[in-house]
C-alpha cells in the first residue's frame, strides 16, 4: 500500500507577504491545484489526513478532506525548518493511505533520507507546488517512490 506526501498547492509569494509567514494562504490557481489533487488522491481510498500546521497545507488537503469525510490533523513533523529524519521516522508509524502535507526544503529531504535506507525512486525528482509523492511500502518500509506532477492550467 501507499503513503501520499503532497507539496502544497500554488501560494502568495513570499516576498509580497508582510504577515506571518504560517499564514499565507493559496492564491487561486493552487485552490484549483488542490481540488485536482483531491479528486487524483479520493478515489484511493485515504485513511487519514495530516498536515503541515501552515494555512497554505491546510488549504491545500481542504478539498480532500471534504471529499472523504476525513479530518486534517496538523501535524508540526511537516512544517518548514523541521529534522527532517524525525519526519521519516514518523512516516513510518503511519497506516497504509496516510495523505501528508509539507514543503519544499522537507519533501525532498525526506525522499532523500528514504532513497538512502533503500528507496527505489523512479521517473522525474518533483518538489513543485502541487506535486505529489506516492510512497510504497512493503512489510513498513518504503520501498519505492514516484511523483506525480503538479496540476497545470492553460
Amino acid at each position: 500500500m501507499s503513503l501520499f506526501l503532497v507539496r502544497h498547492a500554488k501560494a502568495g509569494k513570499r516576498s509580497q507577504w508582510d504577515d506571518d509567514d504560517s499564514l499565507r494562504p493559496l492564491v487561486a490557481e493552487g485552490m484549483r491545484q488542490a481540488e485536482v489533487i483531491a479528486d487524483s488522491i479520493a478515489p484511493l481510498q485515504p485513511t487519514a489526513l495530516f498536515s503541515s500546521p501552515f494555512v497554505r497545507c491546510l488549504q491545500t488537503l481542504e478539498p480532500l478532506s471534504k471529499t472523504t469525510g476525513l479530518q486534517v490533523a496538523p501535524h508540526d513533523l511537516l512544517a518548514e525548518g523541521v529534522d527532517f529524519i524525525r519526519t521519516v521516522e514518523w512516516m513510518h508509524t503511519l497506516a497504509d493511505g496516510a495523505v501528508m502535507c509539507s514543503h519544499g526544503d522537507v519533501i525532498p529531504a525526506v525522499i532523500d533520507a528514504l532513497e538512502r535506507r533503500g528507496m527505489e525512486v523512479s521517473g522525474f525528482r518533483e518538489s513543485r507546488k502541487g506535486s505529489v509523492w506516492v510512497l510504497d511500502r512493503l512489510d513498513g518500509e518504503f520501498v519505492g517512490g514516484h511523483a506525480w506532477p503538479p496540476p497545470r492550467f492553460e
